[in-house]
């Protein structure tokens, strides 16, 4: 392995800090009249923004100088702590939006299962790279990280939180396979998959409403399909250029959680197709250069772990979108960078961090 560091993948740095400062200017957009109504100050979700968005700026210069190889030593305890509070979190932890999923008080809580997020594909590399010779056997090489993913995604079902369960099992997936597990074994897990939601769906009425929303909101305007609906009212008036920044109609409490998980509606009707698809380009910059490094890198454990982080900020942009534009069931995923978050920007950002650190090392 080199140990010649150099400068660090410009590219990445660039398309995420400009997808911070896009952030923060929506955060403002979509929240200021929602804010002022529930707090009486139209910057309330600003400054919160803010304040982590510097926190995770601060922990990402700080992994990105932190050699990536000294997390393989912590993978084990991270990943153990990921677990302690994921059990922590039924316990004790803080209802909101419907889920048991924050620990905490307040501003300074933290969700478990972003957490869990990282410490997954952290623990997964290190397994992997460990025993890529076992990888194509079902029983030795395959069936450990699954069971390790499943009960993840288990643990996280119970607050319950699809929606963060998926990306964590999607992310995980994409480290797996390129890990150099077999397609078919794969292929039969996720028939496996299918099933296991269909059992999901059925033991919880709530979701159903949203499958059937989705296919056909319509039928259900003020009900399961209100979400969707709302927000192709954002986006279709958008146009090309947009209605202008702060002009959004939909955020005066037409379309739920503006400033999250649909944070994108609003890009689209402020900005229009040129906003959102400048908005994705970043995104797009940020995940190629993201699979150069991974590409690239010194090890197979820094080649998966970069896989691991591009594959958390994918698999979320593909559902977000994907919800915002009436392709998927609503999950309540937020927009990477760009949403408003505490825990998950800061994490997130620290992710990048130790992303740009085995850039230092590419070949």
């Amino acid at each position: 392995m080199s140990k010649i560091r150099s400068a660090p993948d410009s590219l990445i740095i660039v398309s995420t800090l400009l997808l911070l400062g896009i952030g923060l200017i929506m955060v403002y957009s979509a929240s200021a009249v929602l804010a002022f109504h529930n707090f009486g100050d139209s910057l309330f979700y600003l400054k919160r923004q803010f304040i982590f968005a510097v926190l995770g700026i601060i922990a990402l210069f700080a992994t990105m100088n932190i050699d990536y190889w000294t997390w393989k030593k912590f993978a084990k305890l991270i990943l153990t702590s990921g677990f302690i509070m994921l059990i922590l979190v039924l316990i004790i932890g803080d209802v909101r939006g419907g889920a048991k999923s924050w620990l905490g008080v307040g501003s300074l809580g933290i969700q478990p299962s972003e957490f869990m997020k990282l410490a997954i594909v952290l623990f997964l590399a290190k397994f992997l790279a460990e025993r890529q010779t076992e990888i194509t056997s079902f029983v030795k090489g395959l069936m450990p990280p699954l069971l390790l993913v499943g009960t993840s995604f288990a643990m996280i079902m119970l607050q319950p939180d699809l929606g963060t369960g998926a990306v964590l099992v999607g992310a995980s997936i994409v480290v797996i396979y390129v890990a150099g597990a077999k397609i078919s074994h794969l292929v039969s897990l996720a028939m496996i998959g299918v099933v296991g939601l269909v059992g999901l769906i059925i033991t919880a009425p709530y979701r159903l409403k949203r499958i059937t929303g989705f296919l056909n909101p319509w039928e259900d305007p003020l009900g399961s399909g209100y979400q969707i609906i709302q927000s192709l009212y954002a986006i279709g008036p958008g146009g090309l250029v947009g209605l202008g920044l702060g002009r959004s109609r939909q955020k005066y409490n037409y379309l739920p959680e503006p400033q999250t998980d649909f944070i994108f509606s609003i890009i689209s009707e402020e900005l229009g197709f040129i906003g959102g698809s400048v908005v994705l380009l970043l995104f797009l910059i940020l995940i190629w250069r993201g699979l150069r490094v991974a590409i690239t890198a010194p090890d197979s454990f820094g080649s998966l772990l970069a896989v691991g982080i591009i594959g958390i900020i994918g698999v979320q942009v593909m559902i977000n979108i994907g919800v915002v534009i009436g392709m998927f069931p609503v999950t309540g995923i937020t927009l990477p960078l760009i949403s408003a978050g505490g825990s998950s920007l800061t994490l997130l950002l620290t992710a990048i961090g130790i992303l740009l650190n085995i850039s230092r090392y590419s070949r």
